[in-house]
């Protein structure tokens, strides 16, 4: 954390539907700047967390602050802050690459020439100037999760939640996603990452592993492939997960 005052912090937050419980017992602090990743099996937990941190569901216990903000008393100033990308973004298909941007532009009230200069300057850093009179039912893949991270930043969010926003799409399209993440790191956004590619979690500064609901593993990259004693992140998880589950039987 370096110090630095956390700009993404949970206390015990913890979300049942039911009797099952999704998320449980959380603690987590994430740092301005830094791009943090949650990895885990399906159904561990990773999509509720994003939502909760994101103020669209209310936890049943504990509590989440964002840029200083609490997820439930304060969810309107959160929403003003974070950006936040699902796994299925919701692209209008029979509208163009530059409809689109217009539409959400709307929706956050940028108009005028605020707006022209924002689409302008993201076109360009998503190499997406080309197709911005293409329609998003026909981009690909790849070019439409770039489409859904325009419209995600338009409004300069200072944290980005994104929810595996590189999964299926092709091995070119994802290189082209990274290097625009790094990009918006460098101009000092908080990223929170859920991801199902392990090579991927290799790029973040701390990777959390989740499991039915629980944070059982949190640091970064290198230190948990030591702990480990694995060359990779994948042999790494393999391993306490079949810790885990060794401990259930």
């Amino acid at each position: 954390m370096n110090g630095a005052e956390p700009i993404i912090e949970t206390h015990d937050l913890t979300r049942r539907f039911g009797q099952l419980t999704a998320v449980d017992h959380l603690n987590l602090t994430v740092a301005p700047g830094e791009i943090f990743g949650l990895v885990g099996p399906d159904g561990a937990g990773k999509t509720t967390t994003l939502r909760l941190l994101c103020g669209l569901m209310n936890p049943t216990e504990g509590s989440a602050r964002v840029a200083g903000c609490d997820v439930v008393t304060e969810s309107q100033k959160v929403k003003d802050q974070i950006g936040y990308m699902a796994q299925r973004f919701g692209l209008y298909v029979d509208l163009t690459v530059q409809e689109n941007m217009e539409f959400y532009a709307d929706l956050f009230d940028i108009t005028g020439a605020e707006r022209d200069r924002l689409t302008v300057e993201l076109l360009r850093m998503t190499r997406m100037e080309e197709f911005r009179g293409r329609q998003a039912g026909r981009l690909s893949g790849g070019m439409k999760q770039k489409l859904a991270l325009m419209c995600t930043l338009l409004h300069k969010p200072r944290i980005l939640f994104l929810d595996e926003p590189t999964n299926g799409v092709d091995p070119v399209s994802r290189r082209d996603f990274w290097a625009i993440l790094y990009q918006l790191l460098k101009d000092g956004t908080t990223i929170f990452i859920t991801t199902a590619y392990l090579d991927e979690a290799e790029r973040m500064n701390r990777v959390g592993l989740m499991y039915r609901g629980r944070l059982v593993r949190c640091a970064p990259p290198e230190e948990l492939r030591r702990e480990a004693g694995a060359v990779n992140l994948e042999g790494a998880f393999i391993s306490t997960i079949r810790e885990l589950e060794a401990a259930r039987t």
